[in-house]
C-alpha cells in the first residue's frame, strides 16, 4: 500500500537558540491536499519550514519520530528536487537587471543568475509556465521594473519549473499592497490546476482562499486547531490564536476579521 502522507512527525521538539520552538508536534500531511498554516509571528511556523527543508532537525527521543516522503533520512538532493520553498529573502538574491523570463529559467540549475546556452527543452519549459500562469506578458521584464506583487508570482513560477511535488509559500502576502495582494492570491489559486500540492504558511486569513482543504493553527509551537476551514475557522479560535477580540465572518468564499474592541 502507498503511504499517502508526505510529512508525518510524531511528538518532536526542535530547539532554536536553546529556546524550544516547535512542542510535541504530532502531524502528518498528505500528497493529496493543499495546507494553510497560520499563526502569530513566534508560533513556529517558520521552524516547521526549517523542519521540512532540514534546516533544523528535532531532538532525538524514543518516542518521537520523522519521516519526509517516508523516509527518516532523507538526501538532501532528493529533498530540494522535491520541495520548493518561496519566501521573502530570496528577493535580496535576485539580479534585479535580471529578465523574467531568465530568472524562472534559473530554477532549472537552482541558481539566481543569467543561464547562458539555454537548450531549446529549457526554453520550452519556461514558456509553458508562463503559459500555464498567465504571466507571459512579463517575459521580458525586469526583475527591478515589476510591481511587488508580479516580483512574488515570478519567483513561484521558478520555484514551479522544477516540478516539486510541495510547493511551500512563506507569508506570500506579506507587505504587500492591496492590489498586489489580491493579484497574488488570484494567482495562487489557479496554482490549483497545476500538479503541485501547497504548504502555505500565513498569519493573515485573507489568504486562506477555497483552494485550501486543510488549515492548521500554530500558536506557540503546538497545534491549536486542525481541520477543514468551516470547522476551524471561526471567532473563537482566532481569538485564542492571536490573543485579540473580534468577530470572523465569511463572504463569498473570502474570510474577514472585524475588530469588536480594545
Amino acid at each position: 500500500m502507498i503511504n499517502k502522507f508526505w510529512f508525518e512527525a510524531k511528538n518532536i521538539n526542535c530547539f532554536k537558540n536553546d529556546f524550544r520552538v516547535i512542542k510535541d508536534l504530532s502531524l502528518k500531511l498528505k500528497y493529496s491536499e493543499n495546507v494553510i498554516l497560520i499563526g502569530p509571528n513566534g508560533s513556529g511556523k517558520s521552524s516547521l519550514i526549517e523542519v521540512i527543508n532540514r534546516n533544523i532537525y528535532p531532538v532525538i527521543a524514543n518516542e518521537s519520530k520523522l519521516k519526509i516522503f517516508e523516509k527518516e533520512l532523507i538526501n538532501l538532493w532528493e529533498l530540494r528536487k522535491r520541495v520548493s520553498t518561496v519566501n521573502n529573502d530570496i528577493k535580496n538574491r535576485i539580479n534585479p537587471n535580471l529578465q523574467v523570463f531568465d530568472l524562472i529559467l534559473s530554477g532549472l540549475y537552482g541558481r539566481y543568475c543569467y543561464i547562458k546556452n539555454k537548450s531549446k527543452t529549457d526554453i520550452y519549459k519556461v514558456e509553458k509556465m508562463m503559459k500555464n500562469m498567465n504571466i507571459s506578458k512579463l517575459s521580458k521584464k525586469y526583475f527591478t521594473y515589476l510591481s511587488d506583487g508580479e516580483k512574488q508570482i515570478s519567483l513561484i513560477a521558478r520555484a514551479l519549473i522544477k516540478k516539486p511535488d510541495i510547493l511551500i509559500l512563506d507569508e506570500p502576502i506579506a507587505n504587500l499592497d492591496y492590489n498586489s495582494k489580491f493579484f497574488v492570491v488570484d494567482k495562487i489559486d489557479e496554482l490549483s490546476k497545476l500538479n503541485t500540492n501547497i504548504l502555505c504558511v500565513t498569519h493573515d486569513i485573507s489568504m486562506i482562499t477555497k483552494i485550501y482543504d486543510r488549515v492548521i493553527m500554530l500558536k506557540d509551537g503546538k497545534i491549536l486547531a486542525d481541520g477543514n476551514q468551516d470547522r476551524v475557522i471561526n471567532s473563537e479560535n482566532i481569538n485564542k490564536l492571536y490573543g485579540t477580540n473580534v468577530v470572523v465572518t465569511k463572504n463569498n468564499d473570502f474570510w474577514n476579521i472585524k475588530r469588536l474592541s480594545k
